[in-house]
């Protein structure tokens, strides 16, 4: 048969290219993020980009289904395919691409435009892969309603004080949530909860993302985070069984059991995070930043949005801690058009490109000198700059090819642990084993 040698998945490449009209003569073939804000505004930012290229740099862009993307991206690109010359890539699979890719030189403005912390979320090895086009990261929601009013009322301060010595073994003073530490905000989530206080205006104080999902080790992680903890130290020893983790995961697990979130926690992601707070059942949400557009819109959310505010992540003794990832475009290492791909990706990774692409509706994360230039527009951006600039992180091995798995395998012990299948040493125990089989070099 004539395709008998030919992978699947390049064979796969190969028919979508013939349907697809014109990408035989397109210049430049840039794989992207399918549906949804980034989509829209790559296209946008790619015709701008066209209006001044040389035909030989013209920019045509290719998208595959969401379903499957990263493994059948990797499949593709382990199969040599050179139907794209940029391809899309996120944080936590640059370990996964990078044999198949080549580190990128951005424009000399890159450091001004995004900061540092932001370039690293592109970086694997201390190269850059891609140039960083939309961030995540989390905020802490808030009513400020109930705060402001729990603030103004000497009693509700004193039942306070009695709870949080309850159950935290120590007396607090309600304060604003941007002062707050996590205790603070255990506190706050205890004192605004039905099971722990009657007089609760509101059935629960947080709702805990504690699901056996991977993203859902991503809200967790800032807090042991903020307490000094990482996935590995600079040995390359995994870390996973500190103090700082074992602070962390009690709380949740204090949280949980004495009903400062619902007891079907247990499987709430972000779509049931986002319905649980909007309900106007809930005082506080740690969650991702996208779903400050639905929380905070008076037609989704009419319960909560004119009250709901917004701060970064509580402190811990290490200070404040965001966990970022984000997605980017970098080059393939089969590029046909290689130099008009290494044109492009410069020109993207500059201040024009990247307001064009902010004001089309992508969500790139901005030093504040650049964001104030779209503030009126995009206000949601102001805070997702600041945050990820003061406050974003990436895990040391959070880049590496195994990074998903390392996510997965947490969730799988640390949900055993707050739903009370195994205990904590147990729980840290199984996560550190399998890390150290898939972080080893």
């Amino acid at each position: 048969m004539k395709f008998k040698h030919i992978s699947s998945a390049m064979l796969a490449l190969m028919l979508s290219a013939a349907a697809l009209p014109g990408l035989a003569n397109a210049k430049v073939v840039v794989l992207g993020w399918p549906g949804g804000s980034e989509e829209t505004a790559l296209r946008a930012t790619a015709d701008l980009y066209n209006k001044t290229a040389s035909d030989a740099d013209k920019v045509e862009l290719l998208f595959f289904n969401r379903d499957g993307f990263f493994d059948k991206l990797q499949a593709d690109m382990a199969a040599g395919s050179n139907a794209f010359d940029v391809n899309l890539v996120a944080t936590y699979s640059i370990g996964r691409y990078a044999p198949y890719m080549e580190p990128i030189e951005l424009n000399a403005d890159a450091p001004k435009v995004f900061g540092d912390t932001v370039l690293k979320t592109m970086q694997f090895d201390g190269k850059q892969y891609g140039v960083p086009t939309d961030l995540s990261l989390h905020f802490m929601y808030y009513r400020k309603d109930l705060v402001d009013a729990l603030i103004a009322d000497p009693d509700a301060k004193a039942k306070y004080a009695e709870i949080s010595k309850k159950y935290l073994g120590k007396e607090l003073a309600p304060k604003q949530p941007d002062e707050w530490t996590w205790d603070d905000w255990a506190a706050t989530s205890l004192y605004f909860s039905k099971q722990v206080n009657r007089q609760s205006p509101v059935r629960y104080g947080t709702v805990l993302q504690m699901k056996n999902l991977l993203f859902n080790m991503m809200v967790f992680q800032s807090l042991p985070r903020s307490y000094g903890g990482d996935w590995m130290d600079a040995s390359g020893n995994v870390t996973i069984d500190s103090d700082a983790y074992k602070t962390g995961l009690k709380l949740y697990k204090t949280l949980y059991d004495a009903g400062a979130s619902p007891k079907d926690s247990l499987s709430y992601e972000y779509a049931e995070t986002n319905a649980a707070f909007s309900s106007g059942q809930a005082a506080t949400a740690l969650q991702w930043n996208a779903a400050a557009a639905e929380l905070t819109d008076a037609k989704k959310s009419p319960a909560v949005a004119d009250v709901t505010g917004i701060v970064a992540p509580p402190a811990g003794p290490n200070g404040r801690a965001d966990h970022i990832h984000g997605l980017g475009l970098g080059l393939n290492k089969n590029a046909q058009n290689k130099e008009g791909a290494i044109k492009f990706l410069k020109w993207l990774s500059s201040e024009d490109a990247a307001l064009a692409y902010a004001r089309a509706g992508g969500s790139p994360a901005l030093t504040p000198d650049v964001v104030a230039k779209v503030a009126k527009e995009r206000p949601d951006l102001v805070k997702l700059g600041e945050f990820a600039s003061k406050y974003g992180y990436v895990m040391t091995g959070a880049t590496s090819a195994k990074a998903l798995s390392v996510y997965e395998l947490q969730a799988k012990e640390f949900t055993g642990y707050w739903s009370g299948q195994q205990s904590l040493e147990d729980a840290l125990a199984h996560t550190k084993a399998g890390m150290q089989d898939l972080l080893k070099k």
